[in-house]
């Protein structure tokens, strides 16, 4: 008899660090900010990555995959995620990590997810894997908080411990915003993390980098 999978495991399996998607060569314009000095410790670093998820793109991928996880096609939430992103080098973190997320899970678990962007690649993985949305959306919303948070400790550096303390803190946040955007609705898109969305567009041209974005 074969037992089922808990679906955390495969959740933690797909946001793992571990899994090959290349998340950490990707800062999310984060490197930027640290260059300018905006973030130079545990404190600012926090706030940044509470900003980007809550007021910024966190929040509305966390849409953008509900909606993919409700969509028959997610084909045209594709295009509408593809024009809403802020700059070129956003777009292709999403972009890149979305193909190699897809290939890595069609290897996997043989569902065909295309060349879709990350949040609704996962959002199209989560619905063909018959796993729980809310579920998905908050593990997805932590791996994009632990990312940023290890970006943090490589370039300010910040140490482990204070790493773990940012991730546990928005943890919760993580659970709130993936509940709030259970259905999806594009309507709610908006970004005000403006700060992030400049450091963006503005690190496509830093001298000396570590990361593609």
């Amino acid at each position: 008899m074969v037992m089922p999978i808990d679906p955390a495991l495969t959740l933690s399996q797909w946001f793992s660090p571990a899994y090959p998607v290349g998340a950490f060569a990707y800062s999310h314009g984060l490197e930027q900010a640290i260059a300018d000095g905006d973030v130079e410790g545990p404190t600012s670093l926090h706030q940044w990555i509470a900003d980007v998820v809550h007021h910024g793109s966190g929040r509305n991928d966390a849409l953008f995959l509900a909606a993919a996880y409700h969509a028959d096609d997610p084909a045209p939430l594709d295009a509408r995620l593809r024009a809403f992103v802020a700059s070129k080098e956003r777009l292709m973190e999403a972009d890149l990590l979305g193909v190699a997320f897809a290939d890595i899970t069609a290897s996997v678990t043989g569902h065909d997810l295309g060349g879709l962007t990350y949040p609704v690649a996962a959002g199209r993985a989560a619905r063909l894997a018959g796993l729980p949305l809310p579920l998905t959306s908050a593990m997805f919303l932590q791996a994009f908080v632990t990312s940023l948070v290890s970006v943090g400790q490589r370039l300010i550096p910040i140490g482990q411990t204070d790493g773990q303390k940012i991730i546990a803190a928005l943890a919760p946040e993580c659970a709130a915003i993936a509940q709030d955007t259970q259905t999806g609705d594009l309507d709610q898109l908006s970004s005000t993390a403006f700060l992030s969305d400049i450091a963006a567009m503005r690190h496509e041209t830093l001298t000396s980098r570590v990361f593609r974005t």
